[in-house]
């Protein structure tokens, strides 16, 4: 079977330079726009996901879907840290478990960019000791614990006012220093960290929301779950550090790829008509070449592919462009809220390979579908009516 040369559709959209461009912006304004909302979805989701571990077990209020939904009271708290006998223990015999209290305030944003609501965590000196290889600090040095002091994530100190080294914030009556600016690859880099006793009293939290351990490594975990589930003295709901902190990506993530979704839908109906247009004014502007092909013995079935290759090249550029108008996006630092927690969450734009291939594959989808009604019609195009319409 004889098909038309690929030089042959190169040099037709060339030579229609102002449509070919007019149809790419199109398809590359939709692409960009998908793209973008996917690479916000993926920094968010990256955020939580990648930097949860297996090994660091997270006890929860049985019901509860997040930290801020938890609460142990200390009678509570206290028998479930010391009666889990899967919990492990350091070289000095101290166990590797720790409660925090945890909740959202209140903040002005630097730059008169409004308030929002800004997590803070009350946490135990063992708390350093479970998370201390993912701790790092950029500047200044950790809070003396029973003193006000706290320690702010690096991603939130540039965000909120008062939360500089060396500034003071303020918790009801009660002064904080910012006494250190730790690094965190994960969602604490957008958290204010001090001593429990001195947060939980400010703040009047008289409660635990959460328990964090490290198991042995011999744990038998569903049967633990289970166990915690229903123990008399302290049910809890039982998860690993990485599940727990991909159930807090759900809500948020799902709603930007239903906005990502409904984006692309409405904008690439109108790129599909543009390349449906652009197309059938070449076939309008063509017929004279068209009646030629078909008199030269290509089948209708080579116009029609010829056509569609056309199409598809036009989808191919303009998903192209598209993904190199978005790229520089990539690590960019954003701010939005957690539908899970109600709090500001820092976290960067985050454009995958994953991302740009979908990309460019639905940019070829939609200048299939754009040049499927003209290549039809051409293919069906009678080589003397063709000859005689030019």
């Amino acid at each position: 079977m004889a098909l038309i040369p690929l030089s042959y559709n190169l040099r037709s959209l060339i030579v229609r330079w102002p449509s070919t461009i007019l149809t790419v912006l199109g398809i590359a304004a939709t692409v960009a726009v998908l793209v973008g909302v996917m690479a916000l979805q993926q920094g968010f989701t990256a955020l939580f996901r990648a930097q949860g571990r297996d090994d660091v077990a997270v006890f929860l209020r049985q019901g509860a879907t997040n930290e801020g939904d938890s609460a142990f009271t200390r009678e509570r708290a206290m028998i479930l840290m010391k009666t889990v006998p899967e919990i492990a223990e350091d070289e000095a015999g101290r166990r590797l478990v720790s409660a925090e209290c945890y909740l959202a305030v209140r903040r002005n944003k630097t730059g008169g960019g409004g308030e929002t609501n800004v997590p803070v965590r009350g946490v135990m000196p063992m708390s350093f000791v479970i998370f201390g290889r993912d701790i790092t600090f950029s500047q200044g040095r950790n809070f003396t614990p029973g003193t006000d002091e706290v320690i702010i994530g690096a991603k939130l100190a540039e965000r909120i006012e008062g939360a500089r080294l060396g500034e003071v914030l303020q918790f009801n009556t009660t002064p904080f220093r910012v006494v250190g600016i730790f690094e965190h690859d994960g969602p604490f880099s957008s958290e204010i960290w001090g001593d429990h006793d001195r947060i939980s009293e400010a703040l009047e939290r008289p409660v635990y929301n959460r328990v964090i351990a490290k198991l042995n490594d011999e744990t038998d975990w569903p049967e633990l779950v289970r166990r915690m589930d229903q123990d008399p003295q302290v049910p809890s709901k039982l998860l690993t550090e990485r599940e727990y902190l991909t159930s807090q990506t759900s809500a948020f993530s799902f709603v930007l790829s239903a906005l990502g979704v409904f984006l692309a839908v409405i904008m690439g109906i109108a790129a599909v008509f543009t390349a449906t247009n652009t197309m059938l004014t070449a076939i309008a502007a063509r017929t004279i070449e068209i009646g030629i092909l078909l008199s030269m013995g290509f089948r209708p079935h080579a116009v029609f592919l010829g056509f569609m290759l056309e199409a598809l090249l036009l989808g191919i550029m303009g998903g192209i462009v598209g993904a190199l108008i978005v790229l520089p996006l990539n690590g960019i630092q954003t701010g939005a809220m957690n539908f899970q927690t109600f709090t500001e969450v820092a976290f960067a734009f985050r454009v995958t390979p994953q991302i740009l291939f979908g990309a460019i594959v639905f940019a070829a989808l939609l200048g299939i579908l754009g040049g499927a009604i003209p290549a039809w019609r051409a293919a069906r195009m009678r080589p003397t009516e063709a000859m005689r319409r030019g």
